[in-house]
């Protein structure tokens, strides 16, 4: 055995070169074919001098060299920042981040055992929560506050995120063009300026449109504003299949697929070498109860061709792991929670959003954050495999202990037990016994507990008063 330690660590794949060729030119073919609708009069104007085929009042066929010169301009090197412009979210190839999910209608309190409309707090909270956690990289609003002006809630929900935590952000907008620039002024007040967010980019935006391809005027006014500004722009489909793309997964991969490289194309032409962020999102439709399940088995195979054809471009790939559509923290979001992670980080997805989900995208909590964590933290001691080195056969040590012996007290155990075990954050590894007397909790509730505890006892780096005074003005209306 060579002196040299290397290391064997676990991948996923079901795509080759061929199948993704064939991927790639079947989008291809639907937006050559078929086309897409533009609901951006400027925008349609652009894809039609550019070599695009428009056709009645909205509809644009776009041609395969069109895609092939948006995958050579874009920006194939996309580095986030957190708070302090520390370069933190490299996203190369098999580079994979955590983080959790935006908007969420509802909060959830495993001490009461009710959930609740919420608020701008539940935003702030999570985000010191996520702020402690080693096991999240980045953070999204988490929470849709009912108690601040819909005109006035991205800019309240990045104050607050900014507030609680250094970590990059992702963003969402929904509000109109207006809010989403008081939102960029904050991150560039954040970074020193205009230009230093060029340089260091501390937040993405993250764009959807309307499947089937349909790119409303409100997506691509955020398509533009991202692409003149160099945010990194996450711009992905979101389809039911069997309502908004077909039944069969290929269909819907295609589709899903021919939707993101028509706004690939788009976001390039207004501003050549811009960073762009690709993936989607689907799963069918349930047709018993018409809900939109995360937990699918379907939407694991999406995240993993969209990470492997992503890969092939050259591009960002943004996913999902961690969401369920149980309502509570229990055996079923355990169990969809482990799944969605370790196919995602095994895939290699860059971005895994929406850590902490419940009840299909409507309801989140502290403990289900938490849950998350304690996921991750054993899915990339999964995906960290193991090392193979004459120190990790350790056979000189195997013979010192020899037939019969023990290891327990051995240096090399010593030596290696912190790097090597892992060890949970909220799972209960005691004996019955001993769990008993600790109050016999289920995992939900201590977990909440902790969540409460670490929120109680974090302090996150705190914004300078000057920073705070400037972004303060812009929070509001």
């Amino acid at each position: 055995m060579s002196n040299k330690g290397r290391f064997w660590q676990p991948h996923l794949s079901m795509m080759n070169p061929e199948r993704l060729q064939q991927l790639h030119q079947d989008a291809l073919d639907i937006l050559q074919q078929v086309g897409v609708n533009v609901h951006h009069p400027p925008m349609r104007d652009l894809l039609g001098q550019s070599g695009g085929t428009v056709s009645g009042d909205k509809r644009v066929q776009i041609s395969e060299n069109m895609v092939s010169q948006a995958l050579e301009t874009v920006q194939k090197e996309v580095i986030i920042h957190n708070r302090l412009g520390d370069p933190v979210m490299p996203l190369g190839p098999h580079q994979i981040y955590f983080g959790t999910g935006s908007d969420l209608i509802y909060t959830h309190n495993s001490q009461t055992g009710k959930r609740r409309k919420s608020l701008l707090e539940d935003a702030g909270r999570a985000a010191k929560l996520s702020d402690a956690l080693d096991e999240i990289d980045f953070v999204m609003s988490f929470a849709l506050p009912s108690d601040v002006p819909n005109e006035d809630a991205e800019t309240e929900q990045y104050y607050a995120l900014l507030k609680n935590t250094i970590k990059p952000v992702i963003m969402t907008s929904f509000s109109g063009l207006d809010t989403l620039e008081r939102v960029h002024a904050m991150a560039c007040l954040t970074a020193g300026g205009e230009e230093k967010f060029r340089e260091r980019p501390n937040y993405i935006l993250y764009g959807q449109f309307v499947s089937p391809l349909e790119h409303d005027h409100q997506a691509l006014e955020r398509l533009i504003f991202c692409a003149d500004h160099q945010v990194p722009l996450i711009y992905v489909p979101t389809i039911m299949s069997g309502a908004s793309g077909p039944l069969t997964m290929y269909g819907s991969l295609a589709l899903a697929l021919s939707e993101t490289l028509a706004g690939l194309v788009m976001h390039q032409l207004q501003n050549p070498g811009a960073p762009f962020i690709t993936g989607s999102c689907i799963s069918p439709l349930d047709m018993k109860t018409g809900l939109y399940p995360y937990g699918s088995a379907e939407w694991r195979i999406n995240d993993l061709v969209m990470a492997e054809i992503s890969r092939w471009y050259g591009i960002p790939v943004f996913g999902t792991g961690g969401a369920s559509d149980s309502k509570l923290v229990d055996a079923q979001a355990g169990a969809e929670y482990a799944g969605s992670l370790l196919a995602a980080a095994l895939a290699g997805t860059n971005l895994i959003h929406d850590v902490g989900y419940l009840n299909s995208g409507l309801t989140g909590s502290l403990e289900s954050i938490l849950l998350g964590a304690d996921l991750i933290r054993w899915v990339k001691r999964f995906r960290s495999g193991f090392e193979v080195s004459p120190e990790s056969l350790a056979l000189n040590v195997i013979a010192e202990v020899g037939p019969a012996g023990e290891f327990l007290s051995h240096d090399h155990t010593f030596d290696h037990l912190h790097d090597l075990v892992w060890e949970p954050l909220s799972f209960d590894h005691q004996d019955y016994d001993t769990w008993q007397d600790d109050g016999g909790d289920d995992y939900a509730r201590r977990a909440f507990a902790q969540a409460e505890k670490i929120i109680e006892n974090h302090q996150p780096q705190p914004i300078s008063p000057d920073l705070d005074h400037q972004l303060q003005k812009l929070r509001k209306t």
